[in-house]
């Protein structure tokens, strides 16, 4: 299986409840057929990214990474590289690269997805079609800050920053699921 193979049977797969996150699930796959390299940061206007929200079950805390490039508090993620061969594999690699954390289990059933315009990423900037998945460790593991980070944080959900209404959307779905 491919990576775009498997990037196709992720978001076919999954069936979300709200019709705000159907529209954006519909509109990935219309992405995907229309390019093949949707997937990749080298496909122009916009490429799929992978992320996840990463709970502790034993103190219900999320982390969260200062963003060196956007200077916000934001779940780990990324951009999918031609090595990974699955979406869910992708995620955790981001999550295992900019938290420090081994011991990550993650869902490989979406959480949510988000789309939004990177002005940094490549010639007039690109819109990240990002499909975001939750993981958890076990403990509350000590994170280690990477070169893409300024900080790693776990944070109780009731005080993540509102800075970014992704991100607590993201941790509203995490506390249903």
């Amino acid at each position: 299986m491919s990576l775009l193979d498997s990037c196709r049977d992720v978001l076919s797969d999954w069936r979300p409840a709200e019709p705000d996150q159907e529209s954006l699930r519909l509109a990935y796959l219309d992405h995907l057929r229309a390019r093949p390299d949707g997937w990749s940061r080298d496909c122009p206007g916009a490429h799929l990214t992978a992320s996840v929200l990463i709970k502790a079950p034993e103190t219900g805390q999320v982390l969260l990474v200062l963003h060196r490039k956007v200077g916000r508090w934001l779940q780990a993620g990324g951009h999918l590289e031609a090595g990974d061969t699955t979406l869910p594999g992708a995620a955790l690699r981001e999550a295992t690269e900019e938290s420090g954390l081994s011991m990550i289990t993650i869902d490989p059933v979406p959480l949510r997805l988000s789309r939004h315009r990177v002005a940094f990423c490549g010639p007039g900037g690109s819109d990240h079609l990002d499909v975001q998945f939750l993981a958890t460790v076990p403990g509350r593991p000590e994170p280690v800050v990477s070169d893409e980070s300024d900080d790693v944080r776990w944070f109780d959900p009731d005080q993540v920053p509102a800075e970014d209404a992704s991100v607590t959307s993201l941790v509203g779905a995490a506390l249903l699921r």
